[in-house]
């Protein structure tokens, strides 16, 4: 082949180039989402319910709950989405148990998705108040439930000691235990361990309702100390779940059979198909102090990736905030109001416990009921003739005045 085919050939096989612009690169116009890192965890939280409605919140009442205040200071603190305090059902917020009104918590748990920094934990406590702290955050399975999840749950109640006392005993702040004391309390207490039926212990249960029967795993009272020149007791009780009032009522009913009030025939009798009234101790004592998550613990601790739900490293922050926060406030409260001894002599004389039918509002008669009843007929009567002969002696007190001064306009 010459050299000209060659090169004819050659030129043939080139492609000549194309030059092709570029599309300009188009920013999003979004902005950046940094709550896309949000994970599900679990949260641990102490704190004292003395100034709170409880822990649940209330949407549209102008009421300050523990949620309330937990749910701000996670949005102030850049944690969630700041639609989230609002919505906390976006971030799969989900609290272990309720609260009453004015009821403590050493242990609450709470899982949600939120951010989990390096110093979270303390950019929340910088704005939450000093009776509320996070005392901890671990991250959880995607579909962890804090309150489903849960195997048990408990409660302790302080009260003082002179609770315990006989019925026939003189009840003062000095009364102490004796050597026997709690012995006899907690012979009392352990018939409430089991399954039962607690329809009696709450309202808007029926007698033998499936939903009314609770397991009670422990219940008994520590042993005294002496505290602001009190002594005390505190009340452990563990069980898988609880209703409305039942604890304060299972304490009630304790205490009504420890002091002679009634027998222990009773607790049979309130499990059973009859009605019977049951005092409520004192919300006062009352406080949540761990939940227990011993399923969980034993399947996903050690994967490498999950914590335990136990908590053991923040036993020692924890029994100080309780210190400080929860059981000196019931202390100094009780000191001052009173309400455990009032509850005694006013409340506690007026309960017949006799058995009735459930559907019955008639309360049966009983000696001390009757006693109590016509001790405050006899006070209100007394008051009242009080009152009465004061009224007469200011009428004639009157009369005199008016009889001077037409006297003197006469003369």
């Amino acid at each position: 082949m010459c050299s000209t085919e060659m090169s004819a050939a050659k030129d043939a096989d080139q492609v000549p180039e194309v030059t092709v612009n570029a599309e300009p690169k188009v920013e999003d116009p979004r902005p950046d989402y940094p709550w896309k890192r949000a994970k599900k965890v679990a949260c641990m939280l102490s704190f004292s319910g003395k100034d709170y409605y409880g822990m649940q919140r209330n949407p549209g009442d102008d009421i300050k709950t523990i949620e309330d205040e937990f749910l701000a200071a996670l949005n102030k603190a850049g944690q969630i989405d700041p639609t989230w305090e609002s919505t906390p059902q976006k971030a799969f917020f989900v609290r272990a148990s309720r609260t009453d009104k004015g009821v403590s918590a050493a242990r609450m748990v709470v899982s949600l998705k939120m951010l989990q920094e390096a110093d979270t934990i303390e950019k929340v406590n910088n704005v939450l108040p000093s009776d509320i702290r996070l005392q901890h955050i671990v991250r959880v399975t995607k579909n962890f439930n804090c309150q489903s999840q849960a195997d048990a749950r408990t409660y302790l109640y302080l009260t003082p000691t002179f609770v315990f006392s006989p019925v026939t005993d003189v009840v003062t702040e000095d009364w102490r235990c004796g050597e026997d004391t709690i012995a006899g309390v907690n012979s009392v207490f352990k018939h409430y361990l089991g399954v039962h039926y607690y329809h009696n212990y709450t309202s808007g249960k029926l007698p033998m309702e499936p939903s009314s029967q609770r397991y009670i795993l422990e219940f008994e009272a520590g042993q005294p100390f002496v505290r602001d020149g009190m002594e005390w007791s505190v009340i452990k009780v563990k069980g898988q779940s609880f209703m409305l009032h039942q604890i304060r009522k299972m304490v009630g009913l304790g205490v009504a059979i420890i002091r002679g009030h009634t027998g222990v025939q009773t607790l049979d009798e309130a499990w059973g198909m009859k009605r019977i009234d049951i005092p409520r101790a004192p919300g006062l004592g009352l406080m949540l102090d761990q939940i227990h998550y011993d399923r969980y613990n034993k399947r996903f601790v050690g994967d490498g990736v999950h914590e335990g739900l136990g908590w053991e490293g923040q036993f020692d922050a924890v029994e100080k905030f309780k210190e400080e926060f929860i059981f000196s406030d019931i202390i100094e409260t009780e000191v001052k109001e009173k309400s455990m001894l009032n509850w005694m002599g006013e409340v506690l004389p007026i309960h017949t416990f006799t058995p009735r039918h459930f559907e019955s509002d008639i309360k049966e008669p009983s000696p001390m009921r009757n006693a109590f009843l016509k001790v405050g007929h006899d006070k209100k009567e007394k008051m009242d003739q009080e009152n009465n002969g004061s009224k007469e002696d200011e009428e004639v007190e009157d009369d005199t005045s008016v009889n001077s001064v037409a006297e003197s306009i006469t003369s």
